[in-house]
């Protein structure tokens, strides 16, 4: 199968954006055409600015359609709550037990992937590309997100200065990679294992599944809590050491490092769509009880933030994708470093595109999904080699990329670029 790779971010709605006129020169790798092929070529690539690949796509491609959010909206709701109303009248009378239990896995899975698409609405929303008017674009996003346990304007800030400084090893929000010098101190990430054991076990099957199950189930909340994965200069200032520090990056703290004295405001309203919510499960589980509760919504819960997970993940980690120094990046540079994928039939219908066309979202976040395929296909002509796309399974494409793509070390082709240490290794 012949893979393209290369890929693009843009800049935060609220976000200045900071981009070249005329052409970024830089030398990078040019990607092979296959994603088997271990020849990396050192030759100069042209990076396009940002206004030239701008007036590359039609002008109605940044212009999002009200009716046309709200139907997908209402559709994906209507999904949801019918799911549930016939998981919740129709399984708990399955008279065979394990006819019953595979009964509400499945409703978990299928609710997974519909929620997965109102999750995906609602970042819509927080991006701008729901509507053209900004409050009903948060009150539409808070609503979405709330629903799902998710706060609203929390990420909404977080992830503009992800897409801000995509590729960044200093500033990114997620999935900043580990290097040489310090894959041994991310603690959590090697199941507190101390170096020489973790260094022992790390490429044991049963140790790298157990690692990839925590990172798929629990990767979200540490995200939330924690900051993990962010860069070290991603903070908006410094919580110092000791004390209660390491609990002043957390997504629900007005205060915390991780958002600027003016955004403390929208921190606590995004914290009351989370205790409205929460309060509405309360309700629920006085009536039909908690475990009817966990099984019509937390399942989905965790299934949602798998997939969100996942599909973060793979946007921003492929063996041949480059991240850079503080000295070496640049905007576009940073949004190049995004890889769409392949989920099909879910992917198109249910996870809004997300997957099969996220380049163009990184670097232009404010077009709607439903224009996304039309804007990449205007742009990849000129992008080249520059756009990064891999059709291989999505999810064989999470193991392999998740039990080798492990740490980046300078690319000795790219100066001021690193690359996983796998890629480089297999070329030597």
């Amino acid at each position: 199968m012949t893979v393209t790779t290369r890929s693009h971010k843009a800049a935060a709605a609220t976000e200045p954006e900071v981009v070249s006129t005329g052409v970024d020169a830089v030398s990078a790798a040019a990607p092979p055409s296959s994603s088997s092929s271990s020849q990396r070529s050192a030759e100069p690539i042209e990076y396009p600015d940002i206004k030239t690949i701008r007036d590359a796509i039609p002008d109605h491609c940044f212009r999002p359609r009200v009716w046309i959010s709200m139907a997908y909206f209402i559709r994906d709701f209507a999904m949801a709550f019918g799911l549930g109303y016939l998981a919740w009248q129709y399984i708990p009378l399955i008279a065979s037990t394990p006819l019953r239990y595979g009964a509400w896995a499945l409703y978990g899975y299928l609710q997974g992937l519909v929620c997965t698409g109102i999750w995906i609405l609602a970042h819509e929303c927080g991006h701008g590309a729901f509507s053209r008017h900004t409050w009903f674009n948060n009150v539409m996003g808070w609503i979405g997100h709330s629903f799902l346990l998710v706060p609203y304007f929390s990420w909404k800030f977080s992830h503009h200065r992800h897409h801000r400084f995509t590729g960044h090893m200093e500033k990114d929000m997620a999935f900043v990679p580990a290097t040489e010098a310090d894959r041994n101190q991310r603690k959590l990430a090697n199941l507190y294992m101390d170096k020489e054991t973790a260094e022992m076990f790390e490429d044991v099957p049963i140790v790298q599944l157990v690692k990839l199950i925590a990172h798929q189930l629990a990767g979200w909340q540490m995200y939330l809590l924690f900051n993990v994965s962010a860069g070290k200069g991603s903070k908006q200032w410094e919580t110092g050491k000791g004390g209660m520090g390491w609990l002043r990056v957390s997504h629900f703290e007005p205060s915390s490092a991780v958002f600027r004295n003016s955004e403390a405001i929208y921190i606590a309203l995004s914290d009351l769509g989370l205790m409205i919510m929460g309060y509405i499960l309360y309700q629920a589980a006085q009536v039909v009880g908690w475990q009817m509760v966990g099984l019509l919504y937390f399942q989905q819960y965790f299934w949602v933030h798998h997939w969100l997970v996942a599909i973060t993940y793979l946007h921003h980690t492929h063996e041949e994708v480059h991240h850079f120094d503080a000295d070496s990046w640049t905007f576009v540079k940073g949004a190049l470093a995004t890889v769409d994928r392949d989920f099909g039939f879910i992917g198109k219908h249910l996870f809004h595109n997300i997957i099969d066309h996220h380049v163009v979202h990184h670097l232009f976040p404010r077009i709607p999904f439903y224009y996304a395929e039309e804007a990449t296909n205007s742009i990849r002509p000129m992008l080249g080699p520059l756009y990064h796309r891999d059709d291989r399974s999505f999810m064989g494409q999470l193991w392999y990329n998740f039990t080798h793509c492990k740490w980046v070390v300078p690319d000795p082709q790219v100066p001021g670029a690193l690359i996983w240490a796998h890629t480089v290794q297999s070329t030597q």
